[in-house]
């Protein structure tokens, strides 16, 4: 397969994070790797070199605790002491389990149990949960609080502490115990244990070495400039590998300063208190952002100059003249002031607002990956990239499609040393993904003849007609979720009793902001069906007579979506009454 040339930045080679931290420590040392922020609202940073020390020790007291070897959880909201225990246990000490801080208590008490956790590192929110349910853990030996010596419940319960230990640690340093500053890691051994979303049974253990994750930090370094005068606000989870990778692990390799966002509804005041230069994404958030663009120049009458300017900047850049950031100033001003850098991954995003934002003045990395690859797998470059596809692959990863059919689509299999040790525990699943060197991911997509790689959906989530025609429903969303109107949208088959066709159904969130803007009120039932049923119409337009949809309801609450902001279409399939459905087909049709 023929991969289109592009440049790369010159990266230096690590060979695990403790290698990482320590060139970072010596590169950066008193250059913040973290901006944080106190009760009192002032901010204040952490160098690298004063990570690397509060690293060394708080490891140094978890080997003097007994725990090497051991695994380690951390649950917790975004913030600096999740980096530093994932660091601090990863480097030297045993395996880190980073935990959802979303799931409920008896999914929380499950991973500990099948993960064998011996410790768990959680702010104070989680520390009445897991002095209830730690009985049913007979492993786990010790809950750490990243706050200092909280209460519960106000029963003068309390933990050992980050700061505690740090202090402990440090002392013991000064007495001369290098047992963990000496600890040499193996770069092929698990050090990482990654949970996948999905219901407890369901959910797969995946297994991550330092190699794995250097590579991918290398790899994606390749891509993009950055430097001590950049800085990053964390927004996505930490638990999940896209952030945990690339917003967390390759900005400390970059010399790139840390910040936290406390919390989505906090999105805009923290942006502008932190001016980031960089930010990783998910599609939800800047469709968010591309929305209220377009709903403000609705409202002040200004929608077709908006439409000209973001058709003009593209061609003025081409000539060498870049107006974008003047013309977008307070699109900017609302996201920092600074923002240059926008990386998006965990879902498709629609090519009009990746090519709005690129309009707008922003310069955009949009990817595939997935846990399993640690996690990033392709990338869309700045300068080379189709907004329909998912990009190149990064240096040192191999793509290539199972078994293509005639459309060229295939399963997607990749190799390369960003690929998983295996599942934990799970043998059998091990081996139904691993096979002959390549992860079977369960995606579907094809490559085009510069390499380009397409996701068409999941494997799992195929409609099968009943004549045997692969229909994508992550295709026909795409088309549905183009539309203004429509917020979001979950596509499936329905067989029909009546003849030999499978019906294309959708349920959608109409856009209820944008169609109440333009109405100028809140539109009647009538209304808001006709509205919907010719952008339907529009989408029916573009798709081959077997895949248009037959039928849609409308529903005013959104999805259930993961913490990385995907719908969880399992969870919502089951609420739709397929009987009922196809009893309605049978009558329409």
């Amino acid at each position: 397969m023929k991969i289109k040339t592009v440049g790369y930045y010159e990266v230096r080679k690590i060979t695990s994070l403790k290698d990482m931290v320590k060139q970072s420590a010596e590169k950066y040392s008193s250059y913040d790797a973290f901006t944080l922020k106190n009760s009192q609202g002032n901010f204040y940073g952490i160098t690298y070199k004063q990570f690397q020390e509060q690293m060394n020790a708080l490891g140094t007291t978890l080997l003097d605790m007994g725990l090497q070897n051991a695994k380690i959880a951390v649950l917790s909201e975004n913030r600096y002491e999740w980096c530093l225990t994932y660091l601090a246990v990863a480097n030297g000490v045993g395996t880190i389990v980073p935990l959802d801080k979303e799931l409920p208590e008896n999914e929380i008490t499950s991973l500990l149990a099948r993960s064998e956790a011996k410790a768990i590192v959680t702010s104070a929110g989680h520390l009445e949960t897991l002095e209830k349910v730690k009985n049913e853990l007979p492993n786990l030996k010790y809950i750490i609080s990243m706050d200092h010596n909280p209460a519960i419940n106000g029963n003068g319960k309390t933990y050992p502490s980050l700061t505690e230990l740090i202090k402990k640690g440090g002392s013991l340093i000064e007495k001369g115990n290098r047992q963990y500053i000496d600890a040499e890691i193996d770069p092929d051994k698990m050090n990482m244990l990654i949970f996948t979303s999905g219901t407890t049974d369901k959910s797969k253990g995946v297994m991550l070495s330092h190699k794995n994750i250097c590579h991918d930090i290398m790899a994606v370094s390749q891509l993009i400039y950055a430097d001590t005068n950049d800085s990053i606000l964390s927004i996505l989870p930490l638990h999940h590998t896209y952030e945990c990778t690339a917003g967390f692990l390759t900005m400390m390799y970059l010399g790139v300063s840390i910040g936290f966002c406390e919390g989505l509804r906090h999105i805009t005041r923290n942006l502008k208190e932190y001016e980031p230069s960089i930010m990783m994404s998910v599609p939800l958030i800047l469709e968010s952002v591309y929305t209220k663009v377009v709903k403000k120049a609705r409202k002040e009458h200004k929608y077709l100059q908006l439409r000209f300017a973001l058709s003009i900047t593209p061609l003025l850049l081409k000539l060498g003249i870049d107006i974008r950031r003047k013309l977008f100033r307070e699109v900017h001003t609302n996201l920092g002031g600074n923002l240059r850098l926008i990386i998006s991954g965990a879902a498709p995003l629609n090519p009009k607002i990746s090519k709005s934002l690129r309009a707008m003045g922003f310069n955009l990395l949009q990817g595939y990956g997935l846990t399993e690859c640690s996690p990033i797998v392709t990338v869309n470059r700045i300068e080379v990239y189709k907004d329909a596809s998912v990009g190149l692959p990064l240096a040192g990863v191999n793509v290539k499609i199972d078994n293509p059919g005639s459309d060229s689509i295939g399963e997607v299999l990749v190799s390369g040393d960003n690929v998983m040790l295996g599942y934990y525990n799970n043998p059998d699943a091990t081996e139904e993904v691993l096979r002959d060197g390549w992860l079977y991911t369960g995606d579907y997509g094809r490559i085009d003849k510069d390499g380009f790689l397409y996701i068409t959906g999941r494997k799992k989530n195929v409609i099968v007609t009943k004549n045997g025609k692969n229909i994508y429903p992550e295709d026909i969303e795409l088309y549905l979720n183009s539309s203004e109107y429509i917020k979001e949208s979950l596509v499936y088959g329905v067989d029909s009793e009546e003849d030999e066709e499978t019906k294309v159904c959708a349920q959608i969130v109409p856009n209820m902001e944008v169609i109440v803007e333009e109405l100028g009120s809140f539109p009647l039932k009538e209304e808001l069906d006709k509205i919907i049923a010719a952008e339907v119409k529009k989408a029916n337009k573009k798709l081959s007579n077997y895949k248009k949809i037959r039928h849609f309801d409308i529903r005013e609450e959104e999805f259930e979506k993961t913490t990385t902001k995907k719908i969880k279409r399992y969870v919502e399939l089951l609420s739709v009454n397929i009987s009922s459905l196809a009893n309605k087909l049978k009558i329409k049709s």
